[in-house]
C-alpha cells in the first residue's frame, strides 16, 4: 500500500486535430463551366442570326478547311466574312471593314478626291449628254433623225446608239457605205466629243438576216466589223482625234436591241460608248467588259450627285 501511495499519477490528454483547408479548387471548376455555358449561349446566337446561306459556307469550310483557303476565303474579321461585324462601332464605320481598307487618316484623304473625280466625271456625261440632244434639236437635217438616236448613261459613260428604221437604214444594203444623214449625225457626234478627253469605243450590230453563204464566207460579222470602222473614219472626219478610239468591232447579231424580234431594223445599229475612267482602263488592260455596251451590261445610270 505504500509503494502505491508514492507512485506518481499519469495524466493522458489526447490532443485534438482540427480539420485541414478544403481549398479553392472548386472554384476554378466553377468559372470553367459558367465560361463553357456562355461559349455556348453565344454560339447558339450566332447561329441562329445567320442567314441559311452562310451557315452552309460555314459547314463547308469546316467540312474542307484547306480547299475553301485556296479558293482565296476571307478572314472571319473580315467585312465579306460569312459572319458579318456588326453594330456602332465608335472607332471605326458601322460594322467591320475589309482588309486593306482605309485605315489610316492618309488613306482616307486619298479616298475623298477619288469620291470628287467620280462626281465630276458623272457630271461631264450629263452636260455632253445634254449637248448632244441640243445639238440634234437645233439642227433641222438632223433633227427629222432623232427617234434613230438612243443617248443613255450606264456604268461605262456616256452611250449613243445610231439604230436603224425600216424606211431609212443608216447603210446601204448589206454593205458598210454610211448613208448620207448618217454620215452627218456621226459627223456631228465626233466635232462634240473633241471636247472631252475621254476614251471611245464604236460597235456595230446587225439583225439576225443571215447571208445566203451562211457564216462560211462573207457573214454579218464581217459586216457589223466593217459598218463600225466606217462610224470610226466619220467620227474621225468629224474631228475627233484618231488615238481617242481604243476598240472598234463587230457584234454581228449576238446583242439584239429587240431580243422577242431578232429581226427589227432598230437590231442593226452602231454603238458607241465614251467610256469612263475606270471603264477605259479595263478596256485597255485587256479586262473590260466582253461587250462594253450591250443591252445585257447596261447597269443603272450614273448620279451625278451621288455616282457610288
Amino acid at each position: 500500500m505504500a509503494d502505491d501511495a508514492q507512485r506518481p499519477i499519469i495524466v493522458r490528454r489526447k490532443k485534438k486535430k482540427s480539420a485541414g483547408h478544403h481549398g479553392g479548387a472548386w472554384k476554378i471548376a466553377y468559372a470553367d463551366f459558367v465560361t463553357a455555358m456562355m461559349a455556348f449561349f453565344l454560339l447558339m446566337w450566332l447561329l441562329g442570326s445567320t442567314a441559311k446561306g452562310d451557315l452552309n459556307g460555314i459547314s463547308d469550310y469546316f467540312k474542307t478547311p484547306l480547299k475553301v483557303a485556296m479558293q482565296g476565303g476571307s478572314g472571319a474579321g473580315d467585312a465579306t466574312s460569312l459572319i458579318k461585324g456588326g453594330g456602332q462601332d465608335l472607332s471605326r464605320a458601322d460594322g467591320q471593314r475589309r482588309r486593306g481598307d482605309m485605315t489610316s487618316p492618309n488613306a482616307m484623304a486619298k479616298s475623298k478626291p477619288n469620291s470628287d473625280y467620280l462626281k465630276q466625271e458623272a457630271m461631264k456625261f450629263q452636260e455632253l449628254k445634254q449637248r448632244l440632244e441640243t445639238a440634234i434639236e437645233k439642227n433641222a437635217q438632223l433633227n427629222q433623225y432623232k427617234k434613230q438616236l438612243l443617248l443613255d448613261i450606264t456604268s461605262e459613260g456616256l452611250r449613243v446608239q445610231i439604230v436603224d428604221d425600216k424606211n431609212r437604214p443608216m447603210f446601204a444594203l448589206g454593205r458598210a457605205e454610211l448613208q448620207p444623214y448618217a454620215r452627218d449625225i456621226l459627223l456631228m457626234i465626233g466635232k462634240t466629243l473633241n471636247d472631252v478627253d475621254n476614251k471611245v469605243t464604236v460597235a456595230g450590230h446587225t439583225d439576225a438576216t443571215q447571208y445566203a453563204a451562211g457564216e462560211k464566207g462573207y457573214s454579218n460579222w464581217e459586216l457589223s466589223a466593217d459598218r463600225a470602222n466606217a462610224s470610226r473614219r466619220a467620227l474621225v472626219a468629224g474631228g475627233m482625234e484618231e488615238k481617242r478610239v481604243v476598240r472598234v468591232y463587230g457584234m454581228a447579231a449576238a446583242a439584239p436591241l429587240d431580243r422577242e424580234d431578232p429581226q427589227n431594223p432598230m437590231n442593226r445599229r452602231i454603238s458607241l460608248i465614251v467610256m469612263n475612267r475606270d471603264t477605259a482602263q479595263a478596256v485597255e488592260k485587256g479586262s473590260g467588259p466582253a461587250e462594253v455596251g450591250s443591252p445585257a451590261d447596261v447597269r443603272p445610270a450614273l448620279d451625278p450627285k451621288n455616282p457610288e
